[in-house]
């Protein structure tokens, strides 16, 4: 199932619920463009292989594409967080609870990014919802829990396959360079972190464009009484909007999160800042093509600390990490628990 943009426009102009479903979702996607893109280009900035002003410009380009390309080659991952939980039975209450998890992510993310510290969107996300879904069902009845489970995986995934890839990655790399003279090897490794960048932007764009447009479709179908869809299609003209609005997000910036990633977690040399996108790359894009929902910056951060800890152990800024982690460890309850309160709220308001 799906809807065309001719129809989409005509039920936005006279449906005010849709339209301001669609804000909400669409204010997630740019806070994500927003606070969350910034980790892709986190390594090419700290190590000046690339202003942060066009790195910036690369992101929102490379987001787009991801998006955009990604999903017409394989939109599991939008599936998964679509059937991730239940909104079924009364349509208006699941159309009010899951504009109060919108609400609540753009919340939780904004004040992670006053602070400077590089949430995940992605759990923000899964919280949120999996927190309304409890509050719709007054219980865990609304949790899909063979959807879910691969949320757990992804966590697995990105933490050791991020950090052994970041750490093999790099160790490769300086046994092909041991015996060349590092100052040529410059020009090649700077040129690497930009397309390095370039790449994680784009699966940035895959992994999380995704997610949204899935919550996307669910708004929609919520809001013409389809509370039971289970298979649908992506528009075009969806993946046109939501990878606009990702990119829109990423120009405005995010300069906090690049230096606390990039700079304050691990002092990198070109050629570890390389190492750190490619192994980044290669496991958004293993999760992506087996539809699993994992973090980008949780991916991307732990790589750079494998890249680190292969050099030696203290060279990684572990008290930054320990702010990183408690954030994690933190978003799953407390993104879950505003949005179950927050669904409450707005059940009872409205």
């Amino acid at each position: 199932m799906t809807i065309s943009l001719t129809d989409f426009l005509s039920q936005l102009v006279s449906s005010p619920v849709l339209a301001l479903t669609v804000a909400l979702t669409l204010g997630v996607v740019l806070v994500n463009g927003w606070t969350d893109a910034p980790n892709a280009i986190a390594t090419c900035v700290s190590t000046k292989s690339i202003s942060p002003r066009a790195a910036i410009l690369m992101a929102a380009v490379f987001n787009f594409l991801g998006v955009l390309i990604m999903t017409m080659v394989n939109a599991s991952v939008a599936a998964t967080i679509y059937k991730m939980v239940d909104f079924g039975g009364n349509s208006g209450d699941a159309l009010v609870a899951l504009c109060a998890a919108l609400f609540a992510i753009v919340t939780w993310a904004t004040a992670a990014w006053w602070f400077g510290i590089p949430t995940s969107e992605s759990h923000a996300l899964i919280a949120g919802i999996s927190g309304a879904a409890i509050a719709l069902h007054r219980g865990l009845g609304g949790i899909n829990g063979s959807e879910w489970v691969k949320v757990v995986y992804g966590l697995g995934l990105s933490t050791v396959l991020g950090f052994a890839l970041g750490w093999i990655t790099v160790k490769v790399v300086e046994l092909i360079c041991k015996n060349m003279d590092r100052r040529k090897t410059q020009t090649f490794f700077k040129g690497g972190q930009i397309a390095g960048g370039a790449a994680m932007a784009f699966m940035h764009g895959a992994q999380d464009g995704q997610k949204f447009m899935g919550v996307f479709m669910l708004g929609i179908f919520l809001v013409n009484g389809q509370a039971d869809v289970n298979n649908f299609q992506i528009p075009i003209w969806l993946m046109i909007l939501c990878s606009a609005v990702m990119a829109l997000g990423t120009s405005i910036g995010g300069y906090r999160i690049i230096k606390a990633v990039g700079m304050d977690m691990v002092k990198l040399e070109k050629y570890q800042g390389f190492s750190a996108d490619l192994a980044g790359a290669g496991c958004l894009l293993l999760s992506s093509v087996t539809g699993i929902p994992v973090s980008t910056t949780h991916t991307k951060t732990v790589a750079i600390m494998g890249v680190g800890a292969a050099r030696r152990v203290s060279s990684v800024n572990w008290g930054v990490v320990k702010e990183m982690v408690l954030t994690w460890v933190l978003t799953f309850p407390g993104c879950g628990i505003i949005g179950y309160l927050m669904a409450k709220l707005f059940m009872w308001l409205f």
